[in-house]
């Protein structure tokens, strides 16, 4: 249903509001009801992080924005919060988000269909890291530190001392990572390279954990899980790589060049290799155009690295052609090892030293891959290893 813009605009007397179940709004800590009568905690709690008081409605919260309901609507399902029906549980926060999106359309800094894809991808990240928080972070530390305490007296002095903090916190992570990606985007060629950039592409999967989810407990399976993907995510920052996202099992990283990418999947071999408790890896690398959206990437080059990561052998790395005569292009890896062999005797005739590779490519048998084709895959070393 849509409001039209006679019912959202201005008007002297109170709305005639839509039914309940109409529009998507926001879901915040607590259930809402029309009369909100919930746990005095909880409202004194939502009031903390939110920083106000209840005070709208749905409808009366796109109304005084100056938003159409229809617009409203479109935003906050795309921040990814819930129906409430039309009960009195949105704040001034909630009115200056939806006048400072529609703002941006009026202005013509962003179209409609932009600035719901910022409210979306915004939504999704911001949702993940409260719940990590939530899970992972406020619930050891909310445990009653005496006996007879509950953690509702624990809970709320916390959050007031924590929420400052955390707020600069994500700000200057958030600003960081922006400047970061802007530069990428300065650096590109052209307009086109900014959507479809060559990029090498990895993934690494550990193998054998379907196994492991049958045999380990839950909790065990958590920790394995979250050391895996916090190793993975360090390793990939740390050698100048980005981490896509982490499944469980699998990481995704990119990197801007193919020796970047080499050095990240062959860290991450290494690392796990010495790591008793994890189970064997394998990484698939594949190098050539890529689209990104929302701060993830597809195509042809995405899907042919995770075929080379399903059939990898347990730590080691596979790389598509594209990949190895990147390396060799960047001076990264010989041609061949005949070649190097060639140069190697080269210098030391003429007293000279030779090339120093910091990697070596082992061709492999061809084989078809499904949905891409034939394609002759690569193992990738360390030079000399």
């Amino acid at each position: 249903m849509t409001v039209d813009d006679t019912q959202s605009g201005e008007g002297a007397g109170p709305p005639s509001e839509p039914a309940p179940s109409a529009y998507p709004t926001p879901h915040h800590v607590v259930d809402h009801t029309a009369e909100p009568t919930a746990d005095p905690l909880a409202i004194r709690l939502e009031q903390l992080i939110l920083g106000a008081d209840r005070r709208y409605t749905p409808f009366q919260a796109a109304r005084t924005a100056g938003v159409s309901m229809e617009l409203a609507s479109r935003f906050w399902r795309a921040m990814g919060f819930a129906d409430i029906g039309q009960a009195k549980a949105l704040t001034e926060a909630d009115v200056l988000a939806l006048r400072r999106l529609a703002g941006l359309v009026e202005a013509g800094l962003l179209s409609e269909p932009m600035a719901v894809q910022v409210a979306r991808s915004t939504g999704q990240t911001t949702a993940r890291l409260a719940e990590w928080q939530i899970d992972s972070f406020l619930e050891g530390l909310t445990e009653p530190p005496e006996p007879g305490m509950t953690r509702t007296e624990v809970t709320y002095p916390l959050v007031e001392l924590l929420l400052p903090e955390l707020e600069e916190f994500l700000v200057y992570v958030w600003r960081r990572q922006l400047a970061a990606a802007t530069g990428r985007v300065v650096q590109a060629a052209d307009d086109e390279e900014m959507v479809d950039r060559r990029l090498a592409v990895g993934f690494a999967d550990l193998v054998g954990f379907t196994r492991l989810t049958r045999r380990l407990e839950e909790e065990e399976l958590g920790e394995l899980v979250e050391a895996f993907e916090t190793t993975a995510a360090d390793l990939v920052a740390a050698h100048g790589g980005r981490l896509i996202k982490t499944l469980g099992d699998e990481v995704l990283f990119a990197a801007d060049d193919a020796g970047t990418a080499a050095e990240i999947s062959l860290r991450l071999i290494e690392t796990m290799g010495h790591d008793e408790t994890m189970p064997a890896l394998r990484v698939g690398i594949a190098f050539g155009t890529v689209t990104t959206r929302m701060g993830d990437v597809f195509g042809t080059t995405v899907n042919l690295a995770s075929r080379l990561t399903s059939i990898a052998p347990k730590d080691s790395v596979l790389v598509d052609g594209a990949f190895a005569e990147e390396l060799a292009r960047t001076g990264d890896a010989p041609v061949s090892e005949t070649q190097a062999a060639e140069e190697a005797a080269k210098a030391e005739k003429e007293g000279e030293e030779a090339p120093k590779y910091r990697f070596a490519l082992q061709p492999m048998w061809q084989r078809p891959v499904r949905g891409l084709g034939v394609v002759e895959p690569w193992m990738l070393h360390r030079r000399g290893a």
